[in-house]
């Protein structure tokens, strides 16, 4: 079966002044269709630096990102936005919502780029929004929000859009125990019943338990299974 996304010698230096700090080294992954895949490694170990080469959100140093196929590491600004909006989502860390939105206006943010009309991407929306716990809080906006909401909002956003595949840094950290497990048990539906791929960074013992394949990294490098 061919990679719905593959690194292939991933290397990522950050360059400050005359500082250089290597964040990934040499690193080559495959992830199949459908996979339920986690990232696991100790703080500073380069899980959301891949994350975000995998996704196309940042260019390696050196090596190569696959996504279906086809090299996208060398594609142009436009071609790269027009690949993320129709074939992954993202859950960032820092939950990325637009202040000036609502909670349902944020979750339904792709769908809008993609033209979806507005009647049919609410209800996508409010879908997502409702499967997280947060369908009561759509009007509000993320300044009226908790951390642990925005979370969910976030969340939500990735998961309206079901894209092919869904790229999550620690979508868990913020959630207590009762909403994280909610949480990944949607997710693994997703997983089963829309073939939707997964590929978390998470050092949360509950999602870990639940994934099909832990890759674990060390000093931007996987380490040996």
């Amino acid at each position: 079966m061919e990679p719905i996304l593959r690194a292939e010698n991933l290397t990522k230096v950050y360059r400050a002044d005359t500082v250089e700090t290597v964040a990934l080294h040499g690193v080559t992954l495959d992830i199949l269709p459908q996979e339920f895949l986690a990232i696991a490694g100790p703080s500073g170990s380069g899980k959301s630096t891949l994350l975000h080469l995998l996704g196309g959100l940042d260019r390696p140093t050196d090596g190569a990102v696959w996504f279906a196929g086809a090299r996208i590491d060398h594609l142009d600004r436009n071609r790269l936005a027009h690949l993320r909006l129709w074939n992954i989502g993202y859950v960032f860390q820092a939950y990325n919502l637009i202040p000036v939105l609502t909670a349902l206006e944020n979750a339904a943010f792709v769908l809008e780029l993609r033209g979806v009309g507005r009647p049919e991407r609410e209800r996508q929306a409010r879908e997502a929004l409702n499967h997280l716990g947060v369908a009561d809080l759509a009007g509000r906006r993320p300044n009226q929000l908790s951390g642990g909401q925005q979370q969910r909002v976030a969340v939500a956003r990735a998961l309206a859009a079901q894209p092919k595949v869904i790229l999550a840094d620690e979508p868990t950290a913020n959630l207590d125990s009762k909403t994280g497990l909610a949480l990944i048990e949607h997710m693994q539906h997703l997983n089963r019943e829309h073939g939707i791929t997964f590929v978390f960074s998470t050092h949360d013992p509950r999602l870990l338990a639940q994934v099909g394949r832990i890759v674990h990294l060390v000093d931007g490098q996987v380490a040996p299974a």
